[in-house]
């Protein structure tokens, strides 16, 4: 089975974050992708401790699209330096994991 994978970032505003979950799934980088917020976020950046809202988006893809979707966000996030994480998905429903995979199929 193909491996799946969620992949995460974040924005300043709802809009933002909605823009970047239509493209990359219009694309077929993603299979879909939630936006959720807003979320409060405590950090630390350029060495200042500090809290902020953001709105948070949730891509599902495969690890073999992972590159073309990092690249995808890179290009198009509205901050400089976004963090961008992957993380497996261990395990999920057959139907699931074949609609992420099929969804995202070049």
């Amino acid at each position: 089975m193909t491996e799946c994978v969620q992949v995460y970032t974040a924005t300043e505003s709802r809009e933002a974050a909605v823009k970047l979950a239509k493209e990359a799934t219009e694309a077929r980088l993603a299979a879909g992708a939630q936006v959720v917020g807003p979320v409060t976020s405590v950090f630390w950046h350029l060495g200042e401790f500090g809290e902020g809202e953001e709105w948070q988006v949730i891509f599902k893809t495969t690890t073999a699209r992972y590159p073309e979707l990092e690249s995808h966000l890179l290009e198009r996030h509205p901050w400089k330096n976004p963090e961008i994480n992957a993380v497996p998905i261990v395990a999920g429903s057959a139907a699931g994991l074949e609609w992420i995979a099929r969804s995202v199929a070049e």
